[in-house]
């Protein structure tokens, strides 16, 4: 798989998600990490393992705790990937909008043509 696929693929789990959110905030231990989630150590520990190894997350130790830091140039390659194509996606929703609004002009026009 490649890099942005990895790194999709570790996004993919809510779990996950809320982990990389709680980190955008700052460094945090495994164990504060667990705190929000009705998981045992070990599901979070493999959850964190996912995230390290898609390169989302650096994991060191810091005395006999472990610490977690995100790792944003990671979280930039699915932004840039997403951002490649707004200008697509926005094209299409003003093209629709165009479409869109001829019909509406299109049934105002034969509402009144039939009195209604």
């Amino acid at each position: 798989m490649d890099r942005l696929g990895t790194t999709f693929a570790a996004l993919s789990d809510p779990t996950r998600r809320a982990m990389v959110e709680r980190l955008s905030h700052g460094p945090a231990s495994v164990h504060r990490l667990t705190e929000p989630f009705a998981l045992s150590q070990q599901m979070i520990s493999k959850h964190i393992a996912y995230l390290v190894r898609a390169r989302i997350v650096i994991k060191t130790k810091r005395g006999r705790e472990s610490i977690c830091t995100l790792r944003p140039e990671a979280i930039k390659t699915v932004s840039d990937w997403a951002m490649s194509y707004r200008q697509f996606w926005e094209e299409s929703f003003d093209k629709l909008e165009v479409v869109v609004n001829e019909m509406k002009k299109a049934e105002v026009k034969d509402a009144r043509r039939h009195g209604k």
